[in-house]
C-alpha cells in the first residue's frame, strides 16, 4: 500500500514540475500585488519613500461619504447596464448573420474583429474627433437627416458617458462575436433538421435550438462583459479625463487620480479592494443562477 501510494506521488512530479514556472509568475505578478494591496488598504500610505501608518478600517469608512466615489461607482453602474447587454446583443445577431453568410464570412469575421485588436488610445483620439460637436462628421450627417440641434457628445455631461459606451461597444463586440460564432458553429446540425421537420421555422428554430444550445457561451461571455465594464480606463482617460464635471469618472479612472493625482495610495487601495469584492460578488450571483438558465 505504501508503494502504491509513493508511487502516485513520484507520477505527480512531472505536471507539477510544468505548472511551477508558471505558479511562480502568478504568485510574483498576481498574489503578492493583490495581498500587498490589500494590506496598503489599511493605512495611510502615500506614495514612494513614505512610511505607511496603519489606520485600520479608516479607509473604507470614508468611501461610504465619499460623494466621488459614489459618483464613479453610480457611473460605472450605468455603463455596466448599458455597455453589457449592447455589447452581447450586437455580437450574437453579428455570429449569427456571419454563420449565415458562407463567401463573406472570412473578410466580415476580420473585418469585426480588428478593432478589438486595435490601440485603444488611437480608436479613443479618433472617435474624439468624429464627436467633436463643432465640426465632427457624425452631427454633420445628423444636421443633414435634419437634426438642428445634435448632441454635444463628449462636451456635454449628459452625452459623454453614452458616448464612451458606443465607442467601447464597438471596440468590444467582434472580440466576444468570435466567441459566440465559435458556439453556433458547435451546434449539431441534427438539432435543426429534427426542429425543422416538426414544422418549426427559423425564428423558433433560434429560440428553442439555438439559444438553449448557445448558453454555456452567452454565460461566459456574460461574465467576461461584467468584469471588463468594470474594468474602463483607456477610452475615459483619452476623450473625457472623466468629465465633464464628474460625468463620466468610473471606477478603475477614480482609483488612478487617487494613487497617482492625490498620492493617497492606501485609499486608492482600499477602493481596489471594494472593486474587487464587487466584481466577485457579481460573479458569484451569477453562478448562482447560471443553473436556471444555462443548458449544457
Amino acid at each position: 500500500m505504501t508503494s502504491n501510494r509513493l508511487r502516485n506521488y513520484k507520477s505527480y512530479i512531472p505536471g507539477t514540475l510544468f505548472i511551477f514556472p508558471a505558479f511562480v509568475l502568478f504568485a510574483i505578478f498576481i498574489f503578492v500585488p493583490l495581498i500587498y494591496g490589500l494590506v496598503m488598504s489599511f493605512t495611510d500610505y502615500g506614495g514612494f519613500n513614505v512610511t505607511p501608518n496603519f489606520v485600520g478600517l479608516d479607509n473604507y469608512t470614508k468611501l461610504l461619504g465619499d460623494d466621488y466615489f459614489l459618483v464613479s461607482l453610480k457611473n460605472n453602474l450605468i455603463y455596466t447596464l448599458l455597455f453589457v447587454p449592447l455589447t452581447m446583443l450586437l455580437a450574437l445577431f453579428a455570429a449569427i448573420a456571419i454563420n449565415n453568410i458562407l463567401h463573406l464570412r472570412k473578410y466580415l469575421r476580420m473585418a469585426f474583429y480588428f478593432p478589438y485588436i486595435t490601440s485603444m488610445v488611437s480608436i479613443a483620439i479618433a472617435w474624439g474627433l468624429l464627436f467633436n460637436p463643432v465640426s465632427g462628421p457624425i452631427n454633420y450627417i445628423l444636421k443633414a437627416i435634419g437634426i438642428s440641434n445634435p448632441p454635444e457628445w463628449l462636451m456635454s455631461s449628459k452625452w459623454a458617458l453614452l458616448a464612451i459606451i458606443l465607442v467601447a461597444v464597438w471596440k468590444s463586440f467582434g472580440y466576444y462575436m468570435i466567441i459566440i460564432l465559435a458556439g453556433i458553429q458547435g451546434i449539431p446540425e441534427h438539432l435543426y433538421e429534427a426542429a425543422e421537420l416538426d414544422g418549426a421555422n427559423k425564428f423558433q428554430q433560434f429560440l428553442y435550438v439555438t439559444l438553449p444550445s448557445l448558453s454555456p457561451t452567452l454565460f461566459m461571455v456574460l461574465v467576461l462583459t461584467i468584469i471588463n465594464s468594470f474594468q474602463v480606463f483607456d477610452l475615459v482617460s483619452v476623450m473625457t479625463d472623466g468629465g465633464p464635471g464628474r460625468s463620466t469618472n468610473v471606477l478603475v479612472f477614480r482609483i488612478y487620480q487617487e494613487a497617482f493625482v492625490n498620492y493617497r495610495m492606501g485609499y486608492a487601495a482600499a477602493m481596489s479592494t471594494v472593486l474587487f469584492l464587487i466584481i466577485m460578488i457579481i460573479s458569484l450571483i451569477q453562478f448562482r443562477l447560471e443553473k436556471k438558465w444555462v443548458t449544457y
